[in-house]
């Protein structure tokens, strides 16, 4: 099946200045949606407000307009370019914000604008805490005991139930921005109340400690005929409690069984089925002695999805592209083996890891405490044949 013929225009909101957390992962998967786009015949309308990308630049769409991510603007270019469609799952948190923000304010359904890929449902049931409770409990999926909260107040009787250390971790925001880990009450009411401020909807989730856990990713992706893969599985070095963009990465995991892994891998395919994404996903889990908990799962490209892509060679943001329009994994050419559809799932005989780096002589007075809320500034990758190589290349880098 070619892409659906009703969508000759997309729109694809960047993800905005480059800021600590957050940003320059997602130039690299939206410049690869627009090319994939491109390659298809499709029209694309690019919105950014950080000139400073390689997805502004001047190839990469048809109609590029640099202004300020905000609903109003956006909802002015809806207008004035009446898009068939509208990609939210590869500007990273920013796009999912806006996408949701101008399905609220009824512009997608005035201007008849189809969410692409990523259904709006699936948006709302992985990034409302609530909804993701919900739905993990809907599927036997186990997650750690917890209580989404809108006050302080609320957060205050949770330590009641749970008792310290408790994780916070607020709906709608991107490299675990205003969360945290509570170890006093003092702690919970400064996190609760900061993680309320930056929530879109005002809303956090606290949660029982799982710190010290094993924290394993899977990447998974699946296109509208159901047909899901992993793409690769990442292992972090550091336990949870430490956001993984701040962790030591290593993909292919290292240490967990055959029997783990399956286990983890079922569970991160039923959980892509039931939200219904199409396209790209990542999965978080906690795991200790052969029980597991799922943490996260971000409907969109991450910034792990950029480890990936380059650790597999597997393009996520461009087959997620192609997914978006209507294309299916098998019809879609891995331009890698140049043999394959994407519908096969890479095979890495080697081992990749990645090493964030922190710019702390840049900003000498941050707190250098490493926490659930990312603070560093970059990373870098190296490839081996052995754990001991790639890890040495790394700490060289």
């Amino acid at each position: 099946m070619p892409k659906a013929a009703d969508i000759e225009k997309v729109l694809v909101i960047g993800s905005g200045p480059i800021q600590i957390g957050q940003a320059a992962e997602f130039d690299f998967s939206g410049s690869q949606a627009c090319r994939a786009l491109r390659e298809e015949g499709v029209k694309v309308v690019l919105v950014n407000s950080n000139p400073a990308t390689i997805m502004t630049d001047f190839e990469m769409a048809d109609v590029i307009y640099i202004e300020p991510l905000v609903p109003e603007v956006v909802a002015k270019i809806v207008e004035k370019e009446h898009p068939d469609g509208i990609l939210a799952s590869l500007g990273g948190q920013t796009a999912l914000n806006m996408t949701a923000e101008l399905a609220e304010m009824g512009i997608l359904s005035n201007y008849n604008v189809r969410v692409l890929g990523t259904p709006l449902e699936a948006i709302y049931n992985a990034e409302e805490r609530e909804r993701f409770k919900r739905t993990m409990e809907r599927i036997n999926e186990p997650i750690p005991r917890g209580f989404t909260v809108n006050s302080v107040e609320e957060a205050e009787k949770v330590v009641a139930q749970l008792g310290l250390p408790l994780i916070i971790r607020p709906s709608y925001t991107l490299g675990g921005a205003g969360g945290g880990v509570a170890r006093t009450m003092e702690e919970l009411r400064e996190i609760v109340s900061y993680g309320l401020k930056v929530s879109r909807i005002h809303q956090v989730l606290v949660e029982e400690n799982v710190l010290g856990w094993k924290e394993i990713e899977y990447e998974v992706m699946r296109d509208a005929k159901d047909t899901c893969i992993t793409i690769c599985n990442m292992e972090n070095l550091d336990p949870m409690g430490i956001h993984t963009g701040e962790s030591i990465v290593v993909t292919p995991s290292q240490t967990l069984s055959d029997e783990e892994h399956q286990m983890l891998r079922a569970a991160a395919i039923k959980i892509i089925r039931w939200l219904k994404i199409e396209g790209g996903c990542n999965i978080q889990f906690a795991l200790k002695e052969g029980s597991y908990r799922v943490i996260e799962v971000n409907p969109r490209v991450s910034r792990s999805s950029a480890l990936a892509s380059k650790a597999t060679g597997y393009p996520i943001a461009r087959v997620a592209a192609k997914i978006a329009i209507g294309l299916h994994l098998d019809e879609i050419g891995n331009d890698v083996t140049k043999e394959t559809p994407a519908s096969f799932e890479p095979a890495i005989d080697y081992v990749v890891v990645k090493i964030p780096r922190w710019s702390f002589d840049k900003f000498p007075d941050a707190d250098r405490t490493l926490t659930t809320s990312m603070k560093s500034t970059g990373e870098v990758m190296a490839i081996g044949r052995t754990f001991e190589e790639a890890m040495h290349k790394a700490l060289r880098s």
